[in-house]
């Protein structure tokens, strides 16, 4: 059972730093993401609401290179 167990460990692919680092940074981008979305749901001032959606529009651009 353990040999099984180590085949498939030795099959995936090993994270290099700079992968590690992407991810990290893709789930901060998709953090903030998730509060701004959220103050927009609240948002009742015209331009406030704006600012918000242009954050949202640059997270979705980072986000998508990132992936």
């Amino acid at each position: 059972m353990e040999a099984g167990a180590g085949k498939a460990k030795a099959d995936k692919k090993e994270k290099t730093p700079q992968d590690l680092a992407r991810e990290q940074e893709r789930r901060g981008l998709q953090l903030s993401r998730t509060r701004i979305a959220n103050d927009l749901e609240s948002a009742t001032h015209p331009n406030h609401r704006k600012s918000l959606e242009a954050a949202l529009a640059h997270l979705d651009q980072k986000i998508s290179e990132l992936s």
